[in-house]
């Protein structure tokens, strides 16, 4: 039987950045990471990636960039993330807006775009020399809970081994069968909402001005991504709508979303391939059990009308990987709920405020719930008058929440 202090079943975004994070905080700790899709461990990121016009793409807000700061991975991601200075957020056909500035925070960007590939490549490249062992292409296929962590079967082809952890952690995202045959339920919460995703081209340079419109089918995000006149599209459709959305010819396609959002870029030149997914708010009340923790997605999954999903998730493994460190320093059993309880605590505060955050943003401008337009209104003007309510949202988009990190600079 194989052994590890702490094995994560998921090697995406989620558990690659916590096997990071442990790598960094607790490098004393043996870590094994089981993947279900071929991965090449070996790969370099410059050689390997193709930037493509398509690729799926994630914002990263000013605090995720401080934390990969100090693990030691901006500098790789830097090269091809695209600075968000600028947020401008209206309600279509309304006059009511408000604008974010990196420059009046001290700050030279709100937040980054940078493509899923890019960042994946870069995490497990950044892992090669840390005490991280990888099982991929391999499953989980068993888990069994004991005194002091948990036994699992991991499935590689036609063979299975048994491993003995101290912690499992679930990081296999927001559709976890595993997260399921625990029995840990999430609570949901449908918005009958689908986010349709495309790279979109504009005739005016971005300049790293990013959009979040709301319409009354839903919000309108655009993020400057890569070339100077490319966009990340997030345009958020009724189910019954999506699939006109996705079948549209480019030129029609073009045409209706120029005609929701407006000229302020000039004309929608060109659009990439089209993706959807519904929208759902995914919460698991109690994430962790002793011996399991589920994190990211499969712990707590959010609309994305304010980008915060992925932060949020980044935030709690930080904590996660902080507070195990803590443990093993003390010698205390790392699946034991006295040594997850802390990091529980303080993440589910953060989790309670995001999801407040953008759940109430998506309420407030739904066309079937929201508030009468003329208080949109009065409130995105109040929002950009007030000082103090202004800097709150905007540290809320930054992903610093409302008190100072220590990962600031001064």
């Amino acid at each position: 039987m194989a052994e590890c202090d702490v094995l994560i079943v998921g090697g995406g975004m989620a558990g690659a950045s916590l096997a990071l994070a442990l790598s960094r905080h607790a490098p004393e700790l043996s870590v094994t990471v089981v993947e279900n899709a071929p991965l090449d461990t070996e790969a370099a990121p410059e050689t390997h990636y193709q930037p493509s016009y398509d690729a799926r793409s994630t914002a990263l807000g000013w605090g995720s960039r401080l934390i990969y700061e100090d693990l030691g991975l901006w500098p790789a991601l830097a090269s091809r993330a695209t600075a968000i200075r600028r947020i401008h957020v209206s309600d279509r056909g309304r006059f009511g807006s408000t604008r974010l500035d990196a420059a009046e925070h001290g700050q030279e960007a709100l937040g980054y775009v940078v493509d899923n590939a890019w960042l994946g490549l870069n995490l497990v490249a950044s892992l090669k020399q840390a005490p991280v062992h990888w099982l991929c292409p391999a499953r989980v296929t068993q888990v069994i809970p004991q005194t002091g962590g948990a036994l699992v079967a991991v499935a590689k082809g036609e063979e299975t081994e048994q491993w003995h952890c101290g912690l499992l952690v679930v990081a296999d995202g927001g559709r976890s069968g595993l997260r399921e045959s625990l029995g840990f339920h999430a609570q949901q919460h449908d918005y009958g909402q689908h986010a349709l995703i495309a790279t979109v081209t504009t005739a005016r340079p971005h300049e790293g001005l990013a959009y979040e419109r709301f319409s009354d089918d839903g919000p309108i995000a655009l993020l400057p991504h890569g070339p100077e006149r490319d966009f990340a599209l997030v345009w958020t459709l009724p189910e019954d709508k999506v699939a006109d959305g996705l079948e549209a010819t480019p030129e029609v396609f073009l045409r209706q979303l120029q005609s929701l959002f407006g000229w302020r870029q000039g004309r929608f030149e060109q659009v990439g391939r089209r993706q959807s997914y519904p929208l759902s708010l995914q919460q698991v009340p109690q994430p962790a059990r002793p011996g399991v923790v589920l994190v990211g997605n499969a712990a707590h999954a959010l609309h994305p009308v304010a980008g915060q999903g992925f932060n949020l998730a980044l935030r709690g493994l930080v904590r996660l990987s902080q507070c195990l460190a803590e443990a093993s320093r003390r010698g205390q059993p790392l699946g034991a709920m006295a040594t997850l309880q802390p990091y529980l605590n303080e993440h589910q505060k953060d989790v309670e405020t995001i999801v407040g955050f953008s759940d109430g943003m998506v309420r407030l401008f739904s066309r079937e719930q929201g508030a009468p337009a003329a208080l949109r209104d009065l409130g995105l003007l109040a929002l950009d008058a007030a000082p103090g309510i202004k800097h709150w949202f905007a540290r809320q988009t930054m992903g610093l929440g409302g008190r100072r990190s220590s990962l600031e600079h001064d």
